[in-house]
């Protein structure tokens, strides 16, 4: 019979860091698909899931058990995304002219006849992951959550440690930053 995750963490605490590798195993699918919303390069993303593992074992400690360790290893891992974005922001802004032409034709569509514009998900998609880029690290964390991964406000809240009335605020600003980003370009497009 397998050891419970409670025994895991416990035996853990205990300096028997081998029983660390069955919750490394057991999770880091998850953790990495978590990092990939986050950071585009693969080596990123491994940076990014190597930064998670030792936090959460360096901190295990703090691990009180009252939610499941999945729960306390995901707000880790997406605190941690949030720090790399905040680390790693630099000037995000991209120049009209290296968008892809299936993204340059999406947005020419876009801007002549918004309805029809939907013909080109793909095109759409690469787009909108540009503007993630190009948004503030706060707003990127709460687009994607909300959006994206399709979270509610309280679970961000949890996730993030934001109060509930500061990740509408967040959503709200982040929205509006993404519609200045896109406008920006459209004009730079246009020009």
């Amino acid at each position: 019979m397998e050891p419970t995750e409670a025994e895991l963490i416990a035996a853990v605490l205990r300096g028997d860091a081998a029983s660390f590798e069955p919750l490394v195993q057991k999770y880091s699918p998850r953790v990495f698909a978590t990092a990939r919303r986050y950071a585009r390069r693969e080596s990123e993303v491994e940076d990014i899931v190597q930064e998670v593992w030792m936090k959460a074992y360096q901190k295990l400690k703090s691990f009180r058990g009252e939610a499941p360790f999945e729960h306390w290893l995901m707000r880790l891992a997406v605190r941690t995304c949030y720090d790399f974005l905040r680390g790693h922001q630099r000037n995000r802004e991209a120049a009209f002219s290296e968008l892809s032409q299936p993204e340059s034709d999406w947005l020419d569509r876009f801007v002549s006849q918004p309805d029809s514009a939907n013909e080109n998900a793909d095109a759409a998609r690469q787009l909108i992951e540009r503007l993630l880029e190009e948004l503030t690290p706060a707003a990127r964390l709460v687009i994607t959550l909300l959006e994206i991964e399709d979270r509610s406000v309280k679970e961000i809240s949890k996730l993030t440690g934001w109060s509930v009335p500061l990740v509408k605020v967040r959503a709200f600003r982040a929205r509006a930053e993404m519609r200045k980003i896109l406008a920006r370009i459209a004009k730079e497009k246009y020009l």
